[in-house]
């Protein structure tokens, strides 16, 4: 059999996101900073910074806004020749104000009738998302239109007849859907899938699953059949079960910066490991992946696979000379 030419292959939307910082507010913006952002290319470029191969397959439209996106992916070294290309299309985006409690963060997205949105089954290079040993996908997408819901039924039932492996994130979203229309379309997604990440409060949410960590990940398999669950707890860290045994890993201690993004780096990390075979480094990697995306503005994660081992080793810190 031939060897797949990549480790790792998704698709979904990435936006533009802008943002205010802190203690400003976004109806008196003076001016903006502005990352690429998206679930699915965030874990595929942090994936690719570990070393791995991964190509992202999303619709962009061709233009400077576009560009934007696909110009950070190749910095990360993601394969982008699967892109959707529309000259006509408009990009997605979202607006952030970050804030200090009592203020929660708020998100305005601007991403209706965007290119990847509008995307069909029609549109995707299926031979190359393929061509893969793992394909992510998560639960943004089918909330996105009908078209972007069975290109995500089609690379599922794809992969499962080609023999490749499916890892899905539920990563909820309200502002997209009600939990009542979510939960039987993402019920019926995750059905079987290899690998499934659920966070304690999207467990909740969307399946009414409550309980301990250990209670939330043994409800996650029955309701899925998943071979494997791992799920965050925010500040706990995350919990993992493999079908027989349990796996708990504790959150890296981190000065936050940035809240977004954290979910995807500990996703990224869990697959990394997972490629290996081995779940637990997965878990190590996922918590120390989630830390240094809070120590980091932006949704993508900037690394190595070095400092990634350094933080798991608890060496970094203070001022490497």
């Amino acid at each position: 059999m031939q060897t797949p030419i990549f480790d790792v292959t998704t698709i979904g939307e990435t936006m533009l996101r802008l943002s205010v910082p802190a203690g400003q507010r976004l109806e008196m913006m003076a001016a903006l900073d502005v990352f690429p952002a998206g679930a699915e290319a965030n874990i595929v470029a942090a994936l690719s910074r570990l070393g791995r191969r991964g190509a992202w397959m999303g619709g962009l439209p061709d233009n400077p806004l576009g560009h934007v996106v696909a110009n950070h992916l190749r910095i990360a070294d993601v394969d982008l020749e699967g892109v959707f290309w529309d000259p006509d299309g408009r990009m997605g985006n979202y607006f952030i104000e970050f804030a200090e409690p009592p203020r929660p963060i708020q998100v305005i997205y601007d991403r209706a009738d965007s290119v990847a949105a509008r995307m069909t089954p029609a549109q995707v290079d299926w031979d190359r998302m393929l061509n893969t040993r793992l394909i992510h996908l998560t639960g943004i997408t089918p909330a996105l239109s009908e078209g972007n819901l069975e290109i995500v039924r089609q690379a599922i039932q794809r992969a499962k007849t080609a023999g490749v492996a499916v890892s899905f994130d539920i990563n909820y979203r309200n502002k997209l859907w009600e939990p009542a229309r979510a939960a039987p379309i993402l019920t019926e997604l995750i059905q079987e899938v290899d690998l499934l990440f659920c966070a304690r409060g999207d467990a909740a949410t969307v399946f009414d699953i409550q309980g301990s960590p250990e209670q939330i990940v043994e409800q996650l398999a029955a309701l899925s059949h998943a071979k494997t669950i791992v799920s965050s707890v925010g500040e706990e860290g995350a919990v993992a079960w493999d079908g027989e045994h349990i796996y708990r890993q504790p959150a890296v201690p981190v000065v936050v910066i940035d809240r977004i993004g954290a979910g995807d780096g500990l996703a990224a990390g869990v697959v990394h490991g997972w490629l290996d075979g081995d779940l637990p480094k997965g878990l190590r990697y996922g918590t120390a992946m989630a830390a240094l995306a809070l120590s980091q503005n932006g949704d993508m994660i900037i690394t190595t696979l070095e400092e990634v081992e350094a933080v798991i080793a608890d060496a970094s810190g203070g001022v490497n000379r």
